[in-house]
């Protein structure tokens, strides 16, 4: 288990080093471009296979305790050590990071976005699964930065290189801000590191914030919080995430939806909660606020979007959908109680699988249109997918109602949670203040009903195709493979959420309390 975690993490830089090598001979194939392609794919493939091997073989029985661990020491002056491990909290992330690039890397052998050379695209995605499976892995406080800043060199060329209209200025954005909160970031994890005397994220825990000062805590969380509140991102950092989804290629989107956005998020349960309880406290009705009004301005922008005449991209309104949906990830972190952070948890892995999914589907739109314009698409009659690509338009609404957080499907169950989180707050927090952000964040889960419904209508519904008309592609049997994965798991969740809250509440619990692991 210690080797399969650490081969986890690697692997992927090996393959993404072995895509830049000339293919052998037997292995081309067709041409060196399916070659490489290939090769994606059979990495992404054997790394899923061994994140799976590893869920197996995890002790369900003991989530909150690390394991598959490695301890190495790497930089003795500072006490750097290179730190794997595993819980019941960073373990569904780490197979979500497997599931959703191996899903890209199989949709991209089909229909690889256009561009420069296929080995740099394979490379690149390579690299940006090991930087984020590391992010989830690590125990180190200077290793877990290395790891979240790794993603952000492949994700701009992914932005850059291989992205629509657009895609240059976006890039720019998604760097500048993610550096900018970056550097903030790293400030605060070495004032931690410095002041505790370790940068190991087991001990800190363990100390559960008696060794560092309140003073140290509240600056600490701060210069943190805002490094990850722009990775989440949270309002009113979000503004480059609308830019970066609507230029970004469909597995782009996927990626930076379903994975990146949840490694802000895991940095505010596994470093900010339980290393610096205090200044947490402090933050926290300040970072409840700003979470509901994420829910609010994230549903309104996506009202505005799919009002007739808007001229709305389909793409940027799913994109603004994700600043609601992380605003109820936020609020569930920021109540400080297990319920609320459970509920974080599984809103976080519901994110990933629904609006993965919605890019999957809203590319394919595109692609078989040519727009992701909802003026366009809908027109005179409207794209009428239930009647033109019936199975296509089965899972948009599908995919959407998961979204809107219908009760049976994976999207409900999080939302909940954390408003249940919020109507009860940890001590030392204001029940009233919480109670309003709790009434704030069910009044947001009425207006996510009604615009994706509404993009349901435009979309799904219209009249018969007109005679003459291009008839259009239903669903292909290489995107049936891509998405059936992730409906099947939207359902799962949905209907047996104790799944995963049975990895995640042991976890939490003993995070929350700090103590013995």
């Amino acid at each position: 288990m210690q080797f399969l975690l650490a081969a986890i993490v690697a692997g992927p830089l090996l393959g993404a080093v072995a895509a830049l090598l000339p293919a052998p001979p037997g292995l081309k194939g067709k041409s060196p471009d399916q070659a490489v392609l290939r090769h994606g794919v059979t990495v992404t493939g054997v790394i899923l296979l061994a994140a799976i091997v590893l869920a197996l073989g995890f002790d369900h029985d003991h989530p909150s305790r690390m394991q598959a661990t490695t301890d190495i020491s790497w930089i003795r002056a500072l006490d750097v050590r290179i730190h794997l491990g595993v819980d019941g909290i960073s373990l569904p992330l780490l197979v979500l990071t497997a599931l959703l690039t191996f899903l890209c890397a199989l949709y991209s052998y089909f229909k690889m976005p256009s561009g420069p050379s296929p080995k740099a695209f394979v490379a690149l995605l390579l690299v940006l699964e090991s930087g984020t499976l590391a992010t989830f892995a690590v125990l180190d406080l200077v290793l877990f930065f290395l790891a979240f800043e790794t993603v952000l060199i492949p994700m701009y060329f992914l932005i850059a290189r291989w992205g629509g209209a657009g895609r240059r200025a976006a890039a720019w954005k998604f760097i500048l801000y993610t550096l900018l909160g970056s550097v903030v970031m790293l400030l605060g994890l070495l004032l931690i590191g410095v002041k505790a005397g370790t940068f190991d994220m087991v001990a800190l825990a363990t100390d559960n914030g008696r060794g560092l000062t309140t003073s140290v805590q509240v600056i600490a969380v701060l210069a943190i919080g805002l490094g990850l509140a722009v990775k989440t991102p949270m309002w009113p950092l979000h503004s480059w995430l609308p830019d970066a989804h609507t230029a970004a290629p469909t597995v782009g989107s996927v990626l930076l939806a379903g994975v990146l956005l949840k490694m802000g998020t895991y940095g505010f349960v596994r470093i900010v909660l339980p290393i610096a309880p205090d200044g947490m406290r402090t933050f926290a009705p300040y970072l409840a606020a700003f979470a509901v009004a994420g829910i609010i301005y994230g549903s309104l922008a996506c009202l505005a979007l799919v009002r007739p005449g808007s001229k709305g991209d389909l793409k940027r309104l799913i994109a603004y959908s994700s600043v609601g949906h992380m605003g109820f990830v936020l609020l569930g972190i920021a109540t400080m109680t297990p319920t609320g952070v459970n509920g974080a948890l599984f809103a976080n892995i519901a994110h990933g699988l629904v609006t993965g999914l919605l890019f999957f589907l809203v590319g394919a739109v595109k692609d078989r249109y040519g727009t992701a314009d909802l003026d366009t698409l809908a027109g005179a009659t409207g794209a009428a997918l239930y009647g033109r690509a019936p199975r296509l338009g089965a899972l948009l609404a599908f995919a959407a109602v998961a979204s809107l957080g219908l009760p049976g499907l994976a999207g409900f169950w999080g939302e909940m949670l954390a408003l249940f989180g919020a109507f009860a707050p940890a001590e030392g927090l204001s029940r009233p203040a919480f109670l309003t952000f709790m009434a704030i964040g069910a009044f947001g889960t009425l207006l996510t009903a009604a615009y994706l419904l509404l993009v349901v209508r435009r979309v799904c519904m219209g009249g018969p195709r007109p005679a003459g008309e291009t008839a259009i592609a239903d669903v292909q049997g290489y995107e049936f493979a891509a998405w059936t994965p992730l409906v099947a798991l939207t359902v799962l969740a949905g209907l047996w959420p104790a799944v995963l809250l049975g990895l995640t509440d042991p976890a939490v619990q003993q995070l929350l309390a700090g103590g013995p692991r």
